[in-house]
């Protein structure tokens, strides 16, 4: 059975609609250590996120597959996180209206200790320009939800109105290359299609 390394609800219900039985263990990983010494070699913002997908399923000690999985937001340069106030939501989204940015989502399964599978989707993102008033709003009304979001956006959710275009896998963009990972269960006999 296939281990998550992760409590994200929606990579749990990603799996769970897909048919995919598993576990979810948490994984204990100081994510903002690991991309700040990234950063501090310059580390492209998708090698980021595959090193903490690996990083996490690593930690997780069970037998069988492990799943690790990571996202990473890359804007005008920046590796861009989870905002940590609805004030700095605000501002990363203003700033990012009109323009575009990347998405880098990773997975890596690991069995007995070593990385045997990895995949990273590049999403290219474009926003509208959004209204101060609206993002104001937006935010009040998701703030719950969107502090866990790299961006400070929920693309599953109203955060769908701050796009104007999208390009690239949208299961990447919920934090899961869910087709390639499909994909890979099947050859190797761990799931039928």
């Amino acid at each position: 059975m296939l281990v998550l390394a992760s409590t994200s609800t929606i990579r749990q219900t990603l799996l769970r609609n897909a048919g995919v039985p598993f576990d979810a263990v948490p994984a204990r990983v100081d994510e903002e250590m690991v991309r700040d010494a990234l950063r501090a070699e310059d580390a492209p913002p998708r090698d980021v996120a595959d090193t903490l997908a690996e990083m996490k399923a690593l930690r997780v000690r069970r037998p069988g597959l492990i799943l690790g999985c990571d996202q990473v937001l890359s804007f005008e340069g920046e590796v861009i996180g989870k905002p940590e106030t609805p004030e700095a939501a605000i501002a990363q989204l203003a700033a990012m209206g009109g323009k575009r940015h990347k998405l880098h989502s990773a997975a890596v399964i690991v069995e007995d200790g070593k990385p045997i599978w990895r995949h990273v989707a590049d999403v290219t993102m474009t926003m509208r320009t959004p209204s101060a008033d609206y993002l104001a709003d937006y935010v009040a009304r998701n703030w719950d939800e969107i502090r866990h979001c790299a961006g400070g956006y929920m693309l599953e959710g109203e955060g769908t109105r701050l796009f104007h275009r999208v390009d690239g896998d949208y299961f990447a963009v919920l934090g899961l290359p869910l087709l390639p990972l499909l994909g890979y269960l099947v050859t190797r006999g761990e799931i039928a299609a």
